[in-house]
C-alpha cells in the first residue's frame, strides 16, 4: 500500500503562536490518516531507514523545525 508523508505547515505556524501543540506530520493512505510529530520509515527487512522529525523547541542551527534523519546512503536527484 502506498503511503504519503505530509508536513502540515499550518500546524507548524499555529504551534509557534500557541501553547497547545498540534501534530504536524501526517502519514496518509487511501483509507487512513495518522498524525504525529515523528515518523519512522522502515526498509523491507524491518530495519529503520530514516525518521521524519518535528522539534519546535530544539530546531536545527539553520532554523528548520522539521527534517529527515538517516544513517543510510542518500542519492540526490536533479
Amino acid at each position: 500500500m502506498k503511503k504519503y508523508i505530509h508536513v502540515n505547515q499550518h500546524n507548524i505556524r499555529h504551534n509557534i503562536k500557541s501553547e497547545d501543540k498540534l501534530p504536524v506530520i501526517t502519514c496518509k493512505t487511501y483509507k487512513s490518516n495518522e498524525y504525529g510529530n515523528t515518523v519512522v520509515v522502515y526498509d523491507k527487512d524491518g530495519v529503520e531507514a530514516c525518521r521524519v522529525l518535528y522539534s519546535p523547541d530544539k530546531p536545527l542551527s539553520c532554523g528548520a523545525r522539521v527534517w529527515v534523519e538517516t544513517t543510510n546512503d542518500v542519492g540526490v536527484l536533479k
